[in-house]
This record gives structure tokens, C-alpha cells and sequence, in this order.
């Protein structure tokens, strides 16, 4: 499979403080990459140096053939990249329906395959609250809502960070489901989150950052057999 997205060399700053330290990552049309390691090992600063939203960002980030390292996120996303941020990120003033709409357009190809009454088929709940302001929803509906939207952008890319933190085992249940789907669809997805075991069941391949700086990439096959990294990356 060709790289839809690939990233050489990226490196990352907050000031003088380097983040990312050259790391380098494909990522196949459709495929699925779990992103996981402890707190502050640069993750978040990954998902958003991809985006466009780390202004310091230095290496090569080549989206389906053009290196977008050095533009600006909105230009990003309308060539197909979408992100559910940590926290969600919703209108809290706007309803559910007036979130979802306001980001809908078709893809960077033209395709409109997510549209308001598929997100509502996927997420039940949110037809049910749709008239509902975003501040009145609970944290499972705001990251269904966040996922909602993102997909409404016919991405052919999606970055998920934290996808269950904080949300009852029912809710994190419901959203596991959502990103089968979301591979079904052929949609390429990079997933951070705390649950390794969940994301082991899902993803195509396991992504450990320490420290700024990838030390694995393998099967979920291959990275359940080493105990060793697991003991000294996730503590599980």
C-alpha cells in the first residue's frame, strides 16, 4: 500500500523547548495506527504538528504527495485531515445540529459519504439532543458530537486524540464501535488513547512515543509479546 501520509524527520517546538525529536511515520490509505505512551511524551504535539496547529514544526509531512508541513491547518484540512482535540472542542453556544452543519462540505475528492442523517444513524443520541446547546450535553455526547463533526468533513484522514478519556465503559463501547466503522469506510486514523487493550483489538498497528521520538512500531500481535515494553512505556 502506498503512504497516504508520510511523515520524515518531524520535528516540533514550543518556543526553545523541542517536543519532537525526527520522527519519521507512514501511514497507508485506510489504515489504522494506534498512538500510545505515558503523559507528556509528545503525542498530543504530534496530532497537532500533522494539523497544522504547531507553528514550529520542521521536517517533511507529505499528505497524498504534497508536503503541507508548511501551511496553515485550514489548508490542511480542506485536502482532507480532521482532528477531534483533547477536550473535544464543540460550540458550546451552538447546538448539535448547528456543530454539525456548520463543518459539513464534501471531501478533498468530492465525496460526500458522511452526511447529517448518517451521523445521526451512527450516533443515535445525537438526533435525540440535536436541538440541544453543547454546554447541556454530557462528555460521551460532546466526543460524539467532536467525532460527528470531524466526520463531516469527509476526511481521508482522521486523528483522534484521547478518544475515551474520562467516558463510562458504555460510552467508550460505543465509540470503539464508531472507529470499526470508521475503518470500514477506508478513512486512515491515528488514535490516542489510554486503553491499549481496546486499541490493540482495532488498530493495524501499535505506535509507542517517549520522549518525542517513536521506539515501536508493530502489530498488536507482535507488541503483546514484548512485556518488556510494555512494562517500561505503559505500565501495564
Amino acid at each position: 500500500m502506498s503512504a497516504l501520509l508520510a511523515i520524515k524527520g518531524l520535528e516540533a517546538f514550543y518556543g526553545a523547548g523541542q517536543v519532537l525529536h525526527g520522527v519519521t511515520l507512514d501511514v497507508a490509505k485506510g489504515e489504522q495506527i494506534a498512538l500510545i505512551g505515558r503523559n507528556g511524551m509528545g503525542k498530543t504535539t504530534f496530532l497537532r504538528s500533522i494539523m497544522g496547529l504547531v507553528s514550529d514544526r520542521r521536517g517533511e509531512i507529505l499528505f497524498a504527495g504534497t508536503d503541507v508541513c508548511r501551511i496553515k491547518a485550514e489548508t490542511i484540512a480542506r485536502r482532507g485531515v480532521a482532528i477531534v482535540p483533547e477536550g473535544r472542542g464543540i460550540f458550546g453556544a451552538l447546538s448539535v445540529v448547528e456543530n454539525l452543519v456548520m463543518a459539513a462540505r464534501p471531501g478533498a475528492n468530492g465525496q460526500s459519504n458522511w452526511t447529517l442523517s448518517r451521523i445521526y444513524d451512527l450516533f443515535p443520541r445525537l438526533y435525540e439532543r440535536r436541538t440541544n446547546g453543547g454546554h447541556e450535553l454530557s462528555g460521551g455526547e460532546q466526543q460524539m458530537l467532536s467525532i460527528g463533526r470531524a466526520l463531516m468533513t469527509n476526511p481521508e484522514l482522521l486523528l483522534i486524540d484521547e478518544a475515551t478519556e474520562g467516558l463510562a465503559p458504555l460510552v467508550a463501547k460505543d465509540i470503539w464501535k464508531t472507529l470499526d466503522v470508521v475503518r470500514a469506510e477506508g478513512i486512515a486514523s491515528i488514535v490516542v488513547d489510554k486503553d491499549y487493550r481496546s486499541l490493540s483489538r482495532i488498530a493495524d498497528r501499535m505506535v509507542i512515543m517517549s520522549k518525542g521520538c517513536l521506539v515501536f512500531d508493530d502489530t498488536p500481535a507482535e507488541l503483546a509479546s514484548r512485556q518488556d515494553l510494555l512494562d517500561r512505556h505503559l505500565g501495564v
